[in-house]
């Protein structure tokens, strides 16, 4: 087992999100070839719905037994189901609805009202939560180097006992969310960072040269078998070369 991080370049944005939406896809069949059931974890922003969508526009998906297929979220905007902005929805859009999916396989973070309080909610999660351990992490990574919705400077990202955690002072709107926390998304068997922009360089650069996580949370991320960071040119420009795969892609027993 090996907790070692690699970047991988890719040309493009567009090359970027089909790329990473056809490993997943042999990811996932060669998981269910050794297990029964899987969890991912989604995340949101418009390079991880791009990925999805990918993944629904790939034929390969139809080979995937998606009932065996558990989902689940990263971080979600505290708004009203079905609003346009919750991670949950777009997901669904982009690929979920394409899915034969049972109900009880997708496990989104609750919605106002559907609690007393937004701490109320983020304990309800972490109890559905439980002890599951995800076999794919997906992340996005904002140019201040914040990770689902734990921020540079704020309390959260620092969080070491909850699972959950309310945010209820975002630096980006909406300012109430729930995230998962550090030590539930490095206990993932795998973890993809998805990046592309040159407006992402700065932030994958601290990452990876292991910054302080308290003010670049993405840092903090480690998953126990392997971190990627699926990246476009733009995003690599602050990357150290030594630190390049450059190579456009592996088997999934490599991946394992």
């Amino acid at each position: 087992m090996t907790s070692e991080r690699r970047v991988l370049v890719h040309p493009d944005a567009a090359s970027l999100e089909a790329s990473v939406a056809a490993r997943f896809l042999t990811k996932v069949i060669d998981l269910l070839d050794e297990h029964e059931t899987i969890d991912v974890c989604l995340t949101g922003g418009s390079t991880g719905i791009a990925v999805l969508a990918a993944v629904a526009q790939n034929p390969a998906r139809e080979g995937v037994d998606w009932t065996r297929v558990a989902f689940w979220w990263g971080d979600e905007r505290y708004l009203p189901r079905g609003d346009a902005d919750r991670n949950e929805t777009q997901a669904h859009l982009a690929l979920l609805d394409h899915l034969a999916l049972p109900p009880e396989n997708l496990h989104a973070f609750p919605a106002p009202g559907e609690h007393a309080t937004i701490d109320d909610a983020a304990d309800a999660y972490a109890a559905e939560l439980g002890d599951i351990v995800f076999d794919i992490t997906f992340l996005g990574v904002g140019p201040d180097g914040h990770v689902a919705s734990l921020f540079p400077d704020h309390p959260t990202v620092l969080e070491s006992v909850k699972k959950v955690v309310a945010e209820t002072a975002s630096p980006k709107p909406p300012p109430e969310r729930l995230s998962l926390t550090l030590p539930v998304i490095n206990a993932s068997e795998r973890i993809w960072l998805v990046l592309a922009g040159a407006d992402k360089a700065g932030a994958l650069g601290l990452a990876l040269a292991d910054a302080n996580v308290a003010s670049v949370p993405v840092a903090g991320v480690r998953g126990r078998k392997r971190t990627v960071f699926f990246v476009d040119q733009d995003a690599a420009a602050e990357v150290p070369e030594g630190l390049i795969d450059r190579e456009r892609y592996w088997t999934a027993k490599d991946e394992s």
